[in-house]
């Protein structure tokens, strides 16, 4: 079970409150303030993300935990144990976490700029129950012991820096240390009381007794030092206070539900219980009797006895350590080698006593070792060699192999060498078609979980209508709704915008409107498939569409654009825009001017799983829509996944969606910086993002150019945290010639296709698959993005290879019709009799019949 909270190690602490923090560690630290401290501790770096080498070494220098980014822990699979991580997460950032890497970490630092606790109980849920969830606010605030037992419901810590922590009186900008600790704790006892097990540290945790605690005596306990309890009869019990037999509190520990304590403590006096003895449950056993009985003698002894030889003789005792570790090496059955261990566990524990170690100072030092992440070969020293039997043998033992899987060697991993931003590389022509096969892959994306999660928000709003709406939307983003549907007319004060902006979007409007204008079929589609008869094709607009536009205080009026005009173009009735509100329950007014300009029927002001779940179902006031389009995080694309599913909604999407992604295909014409920024573009999005660059033929010094530009510009962007991660997992892969490269593009089916080629336009004819691509060194992804005219609702995560990005006929269905003759009839009946005939639907037969026998 984690501490209550988890303290941020601050520069300038008070001695006496590191030593109280320990007692209920672990603590937090920052590179700067490790050696502050000596008790457990979580390294977490508050400036730049560490690096490979920096976590193996901190691991290595004792620190129980590291908190790192994603791209670490996925270079770390296998090579470090899941205890040892944490995953490092940014509320603003937050994407799905695959299995594999929950899998890889126990558990997660999120940072977030406020303590919400909403949010967080939503965010616990996707974490399985057993990882540990510390939150770390970026903003300063007040601790209390109110926030720290709202989070323990949830199963969350907070992170409090120890600025806002003391071992005096709580105040207004200070907790006490043992409050806080004692602020989650629960009981169903009368007298409030906690059961506390008592054990001894020396003795690797052996049971001394039970004894009760309460708030007072618990923080007095961290505080001082001293084991304090809760007498049922006669109040606060100092231990040992009369009797000298006190306890210095080791560490002191809560058990999984809050309701239990554990105290490790070194005993001292004449033991625990009251009648003289170590323990209440009686005499030690095992190795720590054995350990007494030795120290025993060391004091007491008689000259001339065997112990007291042990003791004095040094080489006696080196020799009876070598002889029982041979016959320990050389015993045969089961019995036989406990008997030897035994003896030569006595030996080796005299040796220990004598120099005045402890089986304690012995458990740390495993635990030491234990800590350790880096492995020998295990090589035995030549004079143990296998076969050899002295010094003087200088042939090697054949290594065990290592118990882990072997640390990863690093390469072009820069996170691993250096603090540059750089992608992984990979040549076709040295890889083999499985290894082909892996390149090509995208992180799996486990909608069917998503979907469960979303599926009670779905219900929520599908019975609750209205209300549920303005529910969700006040608990998710923080704003109360009087309407949560806005109609046209739309107040001229809402759309004010900045000329420049209004301008701005003016134009990517009239580009976009004339390209999806142009896809509009003007005429039904008519053939005459032999004489009489007459088929033809005919398209109409879906009636009602929705369309998710994501954001809230995020300005995103070019999704608005690429989702509305192709409506509007197509002629849809009922143009329902979706769109999470600000803080104040309005929309933010580049969004609205957009919804005017497409001539939305109804903009409504909710984002989510609640806003696709009330265009698929309706509300009271929410039109019900037949097709849903729009990007979104993984409950929007959860939430539009389930009601496509569900029969009652018959309700349809626009495609599949995942992280954003973008094929870059450069040649030696290629030039860097333009490279570059094209594969950043994309890379910003998310750390999920998916950025491939094919190298046609490129020379070391043109790619290391290009490899530099997107370090250097990356580290100019805001975005920097983002890209680092995204980068880190992203690929170059060098082929030799523009077939090959097309090739590989064409089975990895982009979102966006880039050509940074010499004769880019004739590249165009070998593409088979991509969403949406981009011809030329001056046709930057970000102009589809925008104003081009082309849409950016596109395919990702390779299903380029069966749909088409949004266009105008996906906002269109097609219908078709016949008109058969007389005459016709005449020639095509009896084809249509033979073959229902020929499938025993004599029905069908009969309705052609009927008419030829009229004839």
């Amino acid at each position: 079970m984690p501490s209550p909270y988890l303290p941020l190690i601050g520069e300038g602490i008070e001695s006496s409150l590191i030593t109280a923090l320990g007692r209920i560690g672990p603590v937090l630290v920052t590179p700067s303030t490790i050696s502050l401290v000596d008790c457990h501790y979580i390294v977490y770096s508050d400036a730049e993300p560490p690096s490979t080498q920096d976590t193996l070494k901190w691991l290595d220098e004792g620190a129980a935990q590291v908190a790192v980014s994603m791209a670490i822990v996925k270079e770390l699979l296998g090579s470090v144990p899941p205890e040892r991580l944490l995953l490092l997460l940014d509320a603003s950032s937050v994407t799905a976490i695959p299995d594999k890497i929950q899998k890889s970490v126990s558990g997660i630092l999120l940072k977030i700029p406020a303590v919400d606790i909403d949010f967080i109980s939503s965010f616990r849920n996707f974490f399985r129950p057993e990882s540990s969830v510390y939150v770390l606010p970026t903003s300063p605030i007040t601790p209390s012991a109110h926030t720290i037992r709202e989070l323990a419901r949830a199963n969350v810590s907070p992170v409090i820096p120890t600025s806002n922590l003391t071992i005096s009186t709580t105040s207004s900008s200070q907790l006490n240390v043992g409050e806080a600790f004692a602020a989650p704790l629960t009981t169903d006892r009368p007298d409030g009381l906690f059961p506390t097990i008592v054990s001894s540290y020396l003795h690797g945790g052996k049971s001394l007794g039970l004894v009760y605690s309460s708030y007072e005596s618990i923080t007095e306990s961290i505080v001082t030092g001293k084991g304090v309890y809760q007498s049922r009869k006669h109040g606060l019990w100092r231990k040992g206070e009369t009797s000298g037999a006190t306890q210095e509190v080791v560490s002191i520990r809560a058990d999984c539900d809050l309701d239990a304590l554990e105290f490790q403590v070194v005993q001292r006096g004449v033991g625990f219980c009251h009648l003289g003895t170590p323990s209440c449950f009686g005499d030690l056993h095992g190795l720590a009797r054995l350990e007494r009985t030795l120290q025993g003698r060391l004091e007491a002894a008689p000259e001339g006895s065997y112990t007291r030889r042990l003791f004095n003789d040094k080489e006696l005792l080196n020799s009876k350590i070598m002889e029982e570790a041979d016959e320990l090496c050389t015993a045969k059955t089961k019995e036989e080698v406990a008997f030897e261990a035994a003896d030569l566990l006595y030996f080796t524990l005299t040796r220990c006593v004598a120099v005045g170690v402890s089986i304690s100072d012995i458990e740390k030092s495993l635990d030491k070792k234990h800590m350790k992440v880096s492995r020998r070969a295990g090589d035995a020293k030549p004079q143990w060699s296998k076969g050899k039997a002295g010094p003087d043998n200088q042939v090697k033992a054949e290594a065990d192999p290592a118990p882990t899987k072997p640390l990863p060697t690093p390469t072009t991993q820069p996170s691993a060498v250096s603090n540059m931003i750089q992608m992984r590389t990979a040549n076709l022509a040295s890889v083999s078609p499985s290894e082909r096969s892996e390149l090509l892959r995208r992180p799996v994306l486990r909608s069917d979980e998503m979907i469960s999660k979303a599926k009670p928000i779905i219900d929520q709003v599908r019975s609750g209508g209205d209300k549920a709406l303005k529910e969700l939307t006040a608990k998710f983003d923080k704003a109360i709704l009087q309407d949560v549907i806005v109609r046209p007319p739309y107040s001229p004060e809402g759309m004010t915008l900045d000329p420049k902006v209004k301008d701005a979007i003016d134009r990517a409007y009239s580009n976009i409107y004339k390209f999806h204008a142009a896809q509009a079929e003007k005429e039904p589609l008519v053939v005459e498939t032999m004489p009489g008869v007459v088929c033809t094709r005919f398209a109409r607009p879906i009636a009602r569409v929705g369309l998710y536009v994501p954001g809230g205080t995020a300005v995103l009026p070019s999704t608005a654009l690429m989702l509305g005009i192709p409506a509007q173009v197509a002629g849809c009735g009922e143009i329902v825009l979706a769109v999470p509100p600000r803080p104040d329950g309005s929309i933010v007014p580049e969004v609205l001017y957009v919804a005017h300009l497409v001539g939305a029927s109804a903009v409504l002001k909710a984002g989510g799983a609640q806003a696709i779940a009330a265009m698929a179902y309706g509300t009271e006031t929410v039109p019900k829509v037949d097709k849903i389009f729009g990007p979104g995080n993984q409950w929007v694309t959860a939430a539009k996944m389930s009601v496509q599913n569900d029969t009652d909604a018959l309700v349809s999407i626009d495609m599949p969606a995942g992280p954003s992604e973008v094929l870059v295909i450069a040649d030696q014409t290629g030039e860097p910086s333009f490279v570059a920024a094209d594969l950043l573009s994309q890379a910003e999005h998310g750390v999920d993002s998916q950025v491939v660059l094919v190298a046609v033929s490129l020379t070391p010094d043109r790619l290391h150019a290009i490899e530099h530009e997107v370090d250097i510009q990356a580290k100019a962007l805001p975005r920097v945290d983002i890209i680092r991660e995204s980068i880190s997992k992203s690929l170059i892969v060098e082929t030799t010639s523009i077939e090959e490269a097309l090739a590989f593009s064409n089975d990895y089916a982009p979102e966006h296709l880039i050509l940074h080629l010499q004769d880019a336009p004739a590249a165009v004819k070998l593409v088979e698959n991509a969403g949406s691509v981009f011809v030329g060194s001056y046709s930057p992804e970000s102009c589809g993005d925008y104003a081009s005219g082309t849409n950016h609702t596109l395919p990702t995560n390779g299903y380029a290879r069966q749909f088409s990005g949004v266009n105008t006929l996906s906002f269109q269905k097609h219908i078709t019709s016949q008109e058969v003759s007389k005459d016709g009839l005449k020639d095509l009946g009896p084809i249509v009799v033979t073959l229902a005939e020929c499938e025993g639907l004599e029905a069908h037969a009969n309705a052609v019949r009927v008419r030829l026998n009229k004839m």
